[in-house]
């Protein structure tokens, strides 16, 4: 998708909505992988756009989003207000393979000689297919691998997650996982006064998740995450998302469920055009 300036009018409003990118900057055409990896916000509001809010809407419910979503593209950046841990619950379903279970405070209670007294039961459902489930986990190791989240590969394993800042500051999130454990990151202040300029998901809220995940995976192995039946991984020109062709050289390799991958092969050949260059500390 075109990363490039948008403007909306809204009705009621003095002036028109102009949504921008973290860094003010604009890119051109990109994957929505390397949008997500980089938080680009105009990538997001327009495929929130194109697909409809009210599928965005859908599927935020699906996972297990049950507070009030607002009905409007702000919603694509995170315009409605949730709990950490509703957020921290949905990002589980991504970690469970497509599974969502409900989750409990309390497991089960014991008396004084062990006896289980009382034991939680979780209602388990599958929301979403592996095979959707794995290519947001894959979009969103990116975002560790080269984007925002990047600080957290000094964990040396495989994890996803996203980061998450406020227009002004007033908060800031991490959500990150590896296959076993889902862990939510969020830093503020009860009166939501501003933490500071500069003071976003990846310099303020990643640390501490950092902190915390090294501490509860000391002892346990690292693991991948699965790759289940049906996916494939496909050879693509990044200009266009269409198939490379044999002589490209700066192909990239984008995963797809069998049959959604791209038929066309790309004739965007000869001279390239310049490729968006980042800068070398990306921030969310």
């Amino acid at each position: 998708m075109e990363d490039s300036p948008i403007r909306y009018s809204i009705p009621g409003w003095d002036k028109d909505w102009t949504p921008e990118n973290y860094d003010g900057k604009f890119y051109g055409p990109m994957t929505l992988r390397d949008a997500l990896a980089y938080s680009r916000n105009v990538v997001t509001i327009k495929l929130a756009e194109k697909i409809g809010i009210d599928n965005v809407i859908g599927f935020s419910k699906q996972v297990g989003i049950r507070g009030n979503l607002d009905r409007n593209l702000s919603l694509a950046l995170g315009s409605s207000g949730l709990s950490l841990f509703e957020l921290t619950s949905a990002y589980g379903v991504f970690a469970n393979q497509g599974i969502r279970a409900e989750p409990v405070y309390i497991k089960y209670v014991t008396d004084n000689t062990g006896k289980v007294l009382e034991r939680s039961t979780s209602d388990v459902q599958e929301v979403l297919s592996r095979q959707t489930a794995y290519i947001l986990t894959s979009m969103m190791q990116d975002v560790i691998q080269k984007g925002t989240g990047r600080g957290a590969r000094v964990l040396g394993r495989p994890l996803a997650g996203k980061t998450g800042t406020t227009n002004n500051f007033s908060d800031a999130w991490f959500i990150g996982y590896a296959p076993n454990l889902v862990t939510g990151t969020w830093v503020g202040f009860d009166d939501m006064r501003p933490l500071g300029h500069g003071e976003a998901g990846a310099r303020a809220a990643l640390p501490v998740w950092i902190s915390f995940m090294s501490t509860a995976l000391e002892r346990i192995p690292a693991m991948v995450f699965p790759i289940p039946d049906d996916i494939i991984f496909v050879k693509i020109d990044p200009y266009n998302g269409l198939l490379s062709p044999p002589e490209l050289d700066d192909f990239e390799v984008e995963i797809f469920k069998r049959g959604t991958e791209p038929t066309m092969v790309s004739n965007l050949t000869g001279v390239r055009p310049a490729r968006y260059i980042y800068q070398d500390e990306p921030v969310d």
